[in-house]
């Protein structure tokens, strides 16, 4: 079944938002961590005998509790050995809870209904820095759609993760911070900076580069009062246009508004043709497409009324020419290559 593209509006050239929502500040961040263990508790979906980290897991466990047993003696399949990993959030306090996700290294054939034993969590740094243990939700994870068979070989512990050590960031006593656009902008970094040295009359953030913007606190604000205030400063945002695609999905997502210059297209049997303004003409057996596109079916020529070619039109007319989303995702692969499409293009 033809899979239909979803065009979504991403070319608002200049508009007005939070400098929270496009900056971060550099250091305040998530911290990744993980850990291995076990999941027991199995409706003999766990690990077969082939998987011998597995049952060495379980007999170095059983040596812990002081039951001595060798891993050739076990024959469980009610166990799985995973590995868990999670986010551990900025400024998180001892006994914070927060969610770890849990997946299957072994050869189980699912995770359902099981418990993760007490799992050690680390950071990069090999320290442990949160504990975490409970009954797994597979929540529908790695399925692969109504009436197929399912493989739930992974799982979340919903506020199956506790902090037990701290990462300390000493914000209050900083005189100085930096902030990261999201995106690099020499256009935005200049806008943040002037936005920031208007509210407060004097010159407290210099722009670095175009991603880069540092901030210096007044005498009369705490760091922390002074990053509230900036986070909720407005400004005049200005966003590149960009086209994402999704070659898992055959998803297209792009403007609207997104010019494509003329040009001649081919790809297999099928050929556009996107002419300037000055060539425009009225087909002959041609098929409407809305009141804006029509294409000409005898040489598979582009005619839009406004004279501009955008991606919305490319790919309306691609879908009438029964291209398939692989087909649609190579051929603006090819056109942003020749110059064609000027906005960014993002394969995810």
């Amino acid at each position: 079944m033809f899979r239909l593209l979803l065009l979504i509006s991403l070319t608002i050239s200049l508009y007005a938002t939070k400098i929270v929502d496009i900056a971060n500040v550099v250091g305040v961040r998530d911290n990744q961590l993980i850990g291995y263990s076990l999941v027991v508790g199995l409706k003999k979906t766990g690990d077969g005998t082939t998987s011998k980290f597995t049952l060495q897991s379980i007999s170095n466990m059983l040596k812990a509790m002081n039951i001595d047993m060798s891993p050739v003696d076990i024959k469980s399949k009610n166990v799985a050995a995973v590995v868990v990993t999670a986010n551990l959030g900025a400024f998180s306090r001892q006994g914070d809870k927060f969610d770890i996700t849990v997946s299957s290294i072994g050869d189980a054939k699912s995770l359902e209904g099981g418990t993760l034993l007490m799992t050690p969590l680390k950071g990069v740094d090999g320290k442990i820095y949160a504990l975490g243990q409970g009954a797994l939700s597979i929540g529908g994870l790695n399925t692969r759609g109504s009436g197929a068979e399912t493989h739930p070989t992974s799982g979340t512990v919903f506020n199956g993760g506790a902090v037990e050590r701290e990462i300390i960031h000493d914000l209050y006593h900083q005189e100085e911070i930096t902030l990261s656009l999201k995106t690099a902008s020499f256009t935005n970094a200049i806008a943040i900076q002037n936005a920031v040295n208007d509210v407060y009359s004097t010159q407290v953030a210099v722009a670095l580069d175009p991603r880069t913007i540092r901030l210096k606190r007044p005498a009369n604000r705490s760091m922390i009062e002074f990053l509230a205030e900036i986070q909720e400063t407005d400004i005049s945002y200005k966003q590149k246009a960009k086209i994402v695609i999704n070659e898992r999905t055959g998803t297209v997502v792009s403007g609207v508004n997104i010019e494509v210059k003329p040009i001649i297209i081919t790809h297999g049997d099928i050929t556009i043709k996107v002419l300037a303004q000055n060539k425009l003409k009225n087909p002959d057996g041609s098929v409407k497409i809305d009141d804006d596109l029509v294409i000409g079916l005898n040489e598979n020529e582009l005619y839009t009324k406004t004279g501009t070619t955008t991606v919305a039109n490319i790919t309306r007319s691609l879908q009438k020419l029964g291209a398939s989303p692989k087909d649609i995702i190579s051929i603006l692969e090819a056109m942003k290559s020749s110059g064609a499409i000027a906005a960014d293009l993002e394969v995810i």
